[in-house]
């Protein structure tokens, strides 16, 4: 980060922590194109008694403003792209839905947009990007770019994935969101920036999910950007206190659960 200003620094800093250079983020983000989904109906509900475990939370302007206590310490990385929905013809097909100037308004701490590299939106979704940089470099605040598939999951390949995650940095995005893919490690040392993973839909466990999170840990990623395995839980709070363990303490995935079962069986007395 040495060619970066002290304000891009700082941001960065509060997303990616500086005692293990790792991150938990919180993506509740996924209305902005499937809705009211399963367990965020009331995204300020959902949202309240995770904060105090979140890195940074991952969501849209509407949602901040409605949903989230303006006096809650926890950065914001603000999803500024959009413009489709699960039921249109084409997730690609996006576009920015939110200023720069109204980043900077809500105090953000980076920006995020979705590119879909292969897609017949490749060329759109990537020079919004570049534009994003662009701001992002003249106001010092810093842009997570999402290697996106949209509908089509079979392409969370490691050839494929270090493909996206490299073409996003060289335009230079200064995070990249991807999958977590067999040959994970090969996606990161393409990419020079750090990388998180997306937690993807539900896992069938809570152990099934540690052990993604351990295992794209080990591999090198930089954090996870949980959503659904951590919101879609039963117990919310003690999965992502036992994700938190994985990305900052480097515990094994049947260490984690367990403190999740503790953690549950605190919660039900």
């Amino acid at each position: 980060m040495g060619f970066m200003d002290w304000g891009m620094k700082n941001r960065l800093s509060r997303i990616l922590k500086p005692q293990t250079g790792r991150t938990v983020m919180l993506a509740v983000d996924h209305g902005y194109f499937l809705g009211p989904t399963s367990r965020l109906e009331n995204l300020e509900a959902t949202i309240r008694p995770l904060l105090p475990y979140a890195d940074s939370l991952m969501l849209t302007r509407g949602a901040l403003r409605t949903s989230v206590d303006a006096g809650a310490d926890v950065p914001i990385v603000l999803r500024v792209s959009g413009g489709t929905s699960i039921v249109g013809p084409n997730l690609a097909d996006e576009g920015i839905t939110t200023s720069f100037e109204e980043a900077i308004r809500l105090n953000v701490a980076a920006v995020a947009l979705s590119v879909f590299i292969g897609s017949e939106h490749e060329h759109q979704t990537l020079l919004s990007l570049a534009d994003l940089v662009n701001e992002g470099e003249t106001f010092g605040i810093p842009v997570l770019a999402v290697t996106a598939v949209g509908k089509e999951l079979e392409k969370r390949d490691a050839r494929y994935l270090a493909l996206a995650c490299r073409i996003a940095a060289e335009i230079g995005a200064h995070i990249v969101k991807t999958y977590y893919c067999e040959g994970f490690e090969k996606v990161v040392e393409g990419c020079p920036v750090p990388v998180v993973i997306a937690g993807g839909p539900k896992l069938e466990s809570e152990l099934d999910a540690l052990q993604l999170a351990y295992d794209a840990i080990s591999r090198g990623a930089a954090g996870v950007d949980m959503g659904r395995n951590i919101w879609q839980s039963d117990f919310p709070v003690p999965m992502i206190r036992a994700v938190r363990e994985i990305v900052h303490n480097n515990v094994k995935p049947d260490e984690a659960h367990d403190l999740f079962v503790d953690l549950k069986e605190a919660a039900k007395k």
